[in-house]
């Protein structure tokens, strides 16, 4: 393989790329428009689209020519929907034809204005506004009165507390008297059971206990119950007492609240008289207010319907004339709406430039592999010494070549390019690069040998290189 600069991709013509887009654009164009201009049979008539001629189109970025088909749309009507037309047709000529004739008797007729000297009056608002005003107020009588005076205060309370003290102390006399008898009847359980032989901790002991225990504790919440019930006893007593105190105030409340309710009665009874007055007077007055209303409304009406039946007359002759002219109109048959269809546009620059790119990545992938070998060729830098010996070398693989300009015959040699490790590398890392022998035979002056070693000096190879390109 020869190692050579890639050339890049040629551009596309831009011109060339927009008249091949336009021509793709066009064509799709008169494409679809054959697709979608679909001929329709209905019962009333046809509809067919025909091309009529070209239009002819320059491209002006190309200035290319291009025709461009026209269409046209005609419409057909059924055997039975032409001579409908056909009627219709003739029946408005005789229509407007007498609407010609009528024309020429409304010169005389619309040369008089319209008479109204038989109308009647309207109605005279005066009468309606010489009706006197409404009664706004009236005497309400005497104050209501709003207070009873004095009837004394609620019990609240009905004794010292609620009466526990007296509750503990029954209960403290009940127990004094029962503790000493639960006592003895524990020591004779005892000695029962000692005398049966049953000694404490077993469970036989446990169970008669246990039972002497319930039965003391109920004994002892009968006294309490007891207790309980003395007190319940005597704050129902003192409730009692701090009721009827109650009562007696409500019934002299009551009294007062009577005495006061009467009177209110009696002021509101004279309230009620003298608005039952005043609302008479103001009856009578929209009454009389009603009554001129209606006359002036009924005046206004006689007015209104005189003025419409002369309108009415004069117009008659007018809407005659405008109906003989206003024929009815043939239905056009009802078109469907067909499906249409769309065949996509190619984008044809868009293939042209993404073609270009594609050749421009492969364009630039070569140059960097190219650069890469270049490099590789070039070792070090300018003015450094490389050991290039193949002596020194592992894992050679030839991957191409390059020219170069030769100092024996001036004639320009191919020098092999290879990838290579070098020996006791640990990391076995590749390089790129020519052989130190191959160098020498075309450009002596670039090796030199170092403690047995060939090496080579860059510099001298990229001249050798440049000189042969």
């Amino acid at each position: 393989m020869s190692l050579k600069k890639p050339d890049p991709p040629t551009p596309p013509n831009p011109i060339a790329t927009a008249a091949a887009q336009t021509g793709t654009n066009v064509s799709t164009a008169i494409a679809n428009a054959f697709l979608n201009n679909v001929n329709q049979n209905t019962p009333g008539g046809s509809l067919k689209y025909d091309v009529t001629g070209n239009y002819d189109w320059t491209d002006p970025v190309s200035g290319e020519k291009i025709s461009i088909p026209t269409f046209t749309a005609n419409q057909t009507l059924s055997p039975a929907a032409n001579e409908i037309d056909w009627r219709n047709k003739a029946t408005q000529f005789n229509l407007a034809d007498t609407a010609k004739n009528q024309s020429y008797m409304m010169r005389d007729y619309l040369s008089h204005g319209v008479d109204l000297s038989g109308a009647p009056q309207a109605g005279n608002a005066q009468n309606i506004l010489n009706v006197p005003g409404a009664s706004t107020s009236y005497d309400p009588g005497g104050q209501i009165q709003t207070g009873l005076g004095q009837y004394g205060n609620v019990t609240t309370s009905y004794g010292p507390g609620d009466f526990s003290t007296d509750r503990q102390n029954v209960e403290d006399a009940l127990m004094a008297r029962m503790n000493p008898q639960l006592a003895i009847e524990k020591q004779g359980i005892q000695q029962q059971l000692a005398d049966q032989g049953i000694r404490p901790g077993s469970q036989a002991y446990s169970d008669a206990m246990m039972t002497y225990s319930r039965q003391a504790n109920d004994a002892r919440y009968g006294a309490i119950s007891q207790a309980g019930q003395e007190q319940q006893r005597m704050m129902d007593m003192a409730a009692q007492r701090a009721g009827f105190q109650n009562s007696a105030q409500q019934q002299q409340y009551e009294q007062q609240l009577g005495a006061g309710t009467f009177y209110n009665q009696a002021q509101g009874q004279q309230n009620s008289q003298n608005a039952g007055q005043a609302a008479f007077r103001n009856a009578g007055l929209a009454q009389q207010l009603g009554q001129a209303q209606s006359g002036f409304n009924a005046q206004n009406s006689a007015l209104n319907q005189y003025l419409q039946q002369q309108y009415q007359a004069r117009n008659q002759p007018i809407n005659e004339i405008s109906s003989l002219l206003s024929g009815s109109q043939i239905q056009q048959p009802n078109w469907l709406n067909s499906p249409s269809s769309q065949i996509p546009t190619t984008d044809f620059a868009g293939i042209t430039n993404q073609n270009f790119q594609n050749q421009m990545g492969i364009y630039n992938a070569q140059n960097a592999n190219y650069n890469a070998t270049i490099g590789g060729i070039l070792g070090l830098g300018a003015g450094a010494l490389k050991a290039s010996d193949r002596r020194v070398k592992e894992d050679i693989d030839r991957i191409g070549t390059v020219f170069a300009a030769s100092s024996k015959n001036g004639k320009n040699e191919r020098l092999p390019i290879y990838e290579y490790s070098y020996r006791g590398d640990p990391t076995s890392r590749r390089h790129t690069g020519p052989m130190a022998q191959d160098v020498e035979r075309v450009t002596p002056e670039a090796v030199t040998e170092i403690g047995g070693v060939k090496h080579i000096r860059p510099n001298q190879v990229m001249g050798s290189i440049l000189r042969a390109a």
